[in-house]
C-alpha cells in the first residue's frame, strides 16, 4: 500500500533554512514524478514544487522560486526539499505525493506531513 513520511519540519527563524524529506513506498518510486504540497491553517493545499521521475525537470511555484530547491533519491524512494530564506507565509504543514505539479496528486492517501513554522 503506499505510504508517506513526510519529516524534517520545526521551528525556525525567518530567513533560516530547513531540509524536508518523504519517504515513499507501495509503488515503483522511480517512475513518478513527484510533488510537495503544502496547506497553511484555513487556506486550501497549495502545489509547491515538483520534479520530474529522474529529477531531470522541476517546477516550482512562484512564491518559493529562488529560495526552494526539490531533489530525489530513486534508491532510497525519498524526495527533499531545501528550503532557504525562509518566509513567516511559509508556514505550512508539508505533504507529499506522487505525480508531477498536480493539483490533487495521483494517490489517495496522503501523509501526516510535517510542519514548518517561520517566526520571530
Amino acid at each position: 500500500q503506499v505510504q508517506f513520511v513526510e519529516s524534517g519540519g520545526g521551528l525556525v527563524q525567518p530567513g533560516g533554512s530547513l531540509r524536508l524529506s518523504c519517504a515513499a513506498s507501495g509503488f515503483t518510486f522511480s517512475t513518478y514524478g513527484m510533488t510537495w504540497y503544502r496547506q497553511a491553517p484555513g487556506k486550501e493545499r497549495e502545489l509547491v514544487a515538483a520534479i520530474g521521475s529522474t529529477g531531470g525537470y522541476t517546477k516550482y511555484a512562484d512564491s518559493v522560486k529562488g529560495r526552494f530547491i526539490i531533489s530525489r533519491n530513486n534508491v532510497e524512494k525519498t524526495i527533499y526539499l531545501q528550503m532557504n530564506s525562509l518566509k513567516l507565509e511559509d508556514t505550512a504543514v508539508y505533504y507529499c505525493n506522487g505525480g508531477f505539479w498536480l493539483g490533487r496528486g495521483i494517490f489517495d492517501y496522503w501523509g501526516q506531513g510535517t510542519q514548518v513554522t517561520v517566526s520571530s
